[in-house]
């Protein structure tokens, strides 16, 4: 394989798509990067080097194999509904402009896979179709594109045909985010090489719940190892996207696909993962508590414990298209008189800002969140003790975007009886202990945590934990996909594992 010293033209541009949450991303989102690094552009993109995010591991493996790379911008958003046109246009318009530039050797780009637009159903399909059609017209010959995706990207047919690879993260928690950057530098290795690269894809015909997609239980754990050990003799690379379950367009669903030296190699590959899940669907149901029986369980499990109990708030996960401020979790730990209780992350920048004028020790009259306007989410109204204020401004030190800097906006630690709630301006997804400890909340001091988040807190909270629950508060990420109201999902699709079939309404003429 020759390692000849090619240029690459790299860009990063993740959005994962709830196409029923309630709030859009603009390109504002994107600058502020709310639990992603900031916006970066050309030489300050090459500073996400150490960044556990793909961009980092691709940086690292290219650099060290002498390839010179032209960074062109970095931008990614917490999970909301659609990307507005004037944010897609505008970062995609930089990326398909730079591609204009020059002649590349090459081109990498770091997406999410889970794109919806307002114009544009396949955000990524979109945009590697575009980078395809004007790369190779300047350069006259066809340029190898490979981009990396999610673990959660809906992956479609135009996104296979535009780019030459792509490959996905296996875990979730995504801890290999680095290492699926270098698993895409690999594979440009490849093609840059003059390999050519047959592919096949399947796609499954049921929803999976992310809850169920988690890699540190079963079935998601043993279906990652098959993939990586079918990666042997004629098969060069294996991918498996669950896909994120909330997004209404036809292509939304699990998608395997696999290159090879020859198509038939990639095929069976691809053909033995499909049979798998097809013979295990009935493991991928998820279980749920209500939030009374998720609190009542973990101060049970609390009694005696050395750890803290976890409480996943799934359906207000930030990570998914929820706004991190919905209040039946806390009504439930007050109601139920929890001790030693902390819940976050809360974005309320009335509340925090508040907090911030009367300053630590003052008590306040509060009306916390609860604006999500989902049925049965209402705001917490009480009085509240200001126990620790910051900037907001800390750096990730779990598994999860390790060694990302963070600016949350002024936070504050409110407590009211004896429950700590860690409350910031901007939203972020619990995944880090660190997001405890910016509101001054030491999270293995505590019995009890409720975290806004469905998996990713895993990464860093497991192992401190004594037992990890999963409640079902009302919120806007729906965790069961049976439960949201579909129109546009391909005919005959599964809405969960084992579940109804979808089958589109009927328009009279």
């Amino acid at each position: 394989m020759s390692h000849q010293a090619r240029t690459i033209l790299f860009a990063g541009f993740q959005h994962e798509t709830n196409t029923f949450a309630p709030s859009k991303a603009a390109y504002e989102n994107f600058e502020r990067g709310e639990g992603f690094p900031l916006m970066s552009r050309g030489a300050d993109v090459l500073g996400l080097r150490d960044v556990n995010i793909p961009a980092g591991g691709f940086i690292r493996a290219a650099e060290a194999a002498g390839h010179t790379l032209v960074p062109v911008i970095w931008a990614g958003a917490s999970p909301s509904a659609h990307v507005t046109v004037d944010a897609f246009e505008r970062i995609s318009g930089e990326i398909v402009e730079a591609a204009r530039t020059r002649k590349f050797d090459a081109v990498y780009l770091d997406l999410h896979g889970a794109m919806v637009a307002e114009h544009v159903d396949d955000g990524e399909g979109e945009l590697l179709e575009r980078v395809r059609t004007v790369i190779d017209k300047v350069a006259g010959k066809h340029v190898p594109i490979v981009a990396s995706l999610d673990l959660h990207a809906n992956v479609t047919e135009r996104m296979l045909r535009s780019a030459d690879a792509l490959v996905a993260y296996r875990t979730y928690p995504h801890v290999d985010m680095a290492d699926t950057g270098a698993r895409a530098a690999a594979l440009l290795e490849r093609l840059m090489a003059g390999e050519t690269l047959h592919r096949a894809s399947r796609r499954l015909p049921f929803l999976i719940p992310i809850n169920g997609m988690c890699t540190l239980l079963e079935p998601s754990r043993g279906m990652y190892e098959h993939v990586g050990a079918l990666e042997t003799g004629e098969v060069v690379s294996v991918s498996f996207a669950p896909g994120f379950p909330a997004a209404d367009f036809p292509e939304c669903g699990p998608v395997i696909w696999a290159y090879g030296h020859t198509t038939h190699a990639a095929q069976a590959a691809v053909d033995a993962l499909f049979n798998r899940m097809i013979d295990q669907e009935a493991a991928w149901r998820v279980p749920f508590l209500s939030p009374d029986e998720a609190v009542q369980e973990a101060m049970h499990l609390a009694t005696g414990a050395s750890r803290p109990v976890v409480i996943a708030d799934t359906q207000d996960n930030p990570g998914a298209g929820g706004d991190a401020n919905t209040m039946e979790m806390l009504h439930a730990l007050v109601r139920h008189r929890a001790q030693g209780a902390a819940f976050g992350l809360i974005c309320d920048p009335e509340a925090a800002a508040a907090a911030h004028r009367a300053g630590v020790g003052a008590r306040l009259d509060l009306s916390l969140g609860g604006r999500s306007g989902v049925p049965g989410d209402t705001p917490f109204n009480g009085n509240f003790e200001v126990m620790f204020l910051s900037d907001g401004r800390c750096r990730y030190d779990g598994p999860m975007m390790n060694g990302m800097l963070a600016e949350l906006g002024p936070v504050a630690c409110l407590r009211v009886d004896d429950v700590l709630v860690a409350v910031s301006s901007s939203k972020a997804q619990m995944l880090d202990r660190n997001l405890y400890r910016v509101a001054g909340i030491e999270p293995e001091s505590m019995k009890v945590l409720v975290n806004k988040s469905s998996v990713h807190f895993r990464a860093d909270f497991e192992p401190i934990a004594h037992a990890v629950l999963v409640a079902k508060a009302p919120g806007p990420m729906t965790a069961d996909p049976a439960d949201l109201p579909w129109k546009r999902l391909a005919s005959g699709m599964r809405t969960s594992p084992c579940g109804p079939v979808f089958v589109p309404e009927t328009v009279d003429e």
